[in-house]
């Protein structure tokens, strides 16, 4: 039996989505064609870009190859909006999801970013695999990143 003032040794609590995220800075609208997206992307020194809808909820997630894989063709890609190429449309992690589940799910799906939302579907961070990667001390050869 322990002594009374003995600490309790308590398990460590598992880490979730909310522990790994990274804030959603760079947001564009649904409507913003692929070419204008390049741009912001290729401005932000970043490889993804969340899309919001008219009410500001995340739509989706696109990722700078992506993009420019669509962008080859400029007739193309300044009549075609991000919403119609995004890979990632749904469901996203929640803050309280745990990091595993959401590790995993991007294994699933083949995603290398994902989405954090909140109840009412807002942004609220970002997964990647790489951040996960280092947080449970996993390796994903498989995940990779849709073109």
């Amino acid at each position: 039996m322990p002594h009374p003032l003995e600490p309790t040794i308590t398990p460590p609590t598992s880490p979730t989505a909310a522990d790994v995220m990274i804030p959603p800075d760079l947001q564009v609208s649904d409507h913003t064609s692929i070419d204008r997206a390049l741009d912001v992307l290729r401005g932000s020194h970043t490889q993804y870009v969340l899309i919001r809808d008219d009410t500001g909820r995340c739509a989706g997630i696109v990722t700078r190859d992506q993009l420019t894989a669509h962008g080859a063709k400029p007739w193309y890609a300044e009549n075609t909006r991000v919403r119609d190429i995004a890979h990632d449309h749904s469901p996203f992690a929640r803050p309280g999801m745990p990091a595993s589940e959401a590790a995993a799910a991007m294994r699933e799906r083949s995603l290398t970013v994902l989405p954090v939302v909140d109840e009412d579907g807002f942004a609220v961070g970002i997964l990647t695999t790489e951040r996960l990667q280092t947080l449970l001390g996993t390796a994903s050869p498989d995940t990779q990143e849709q073109p």
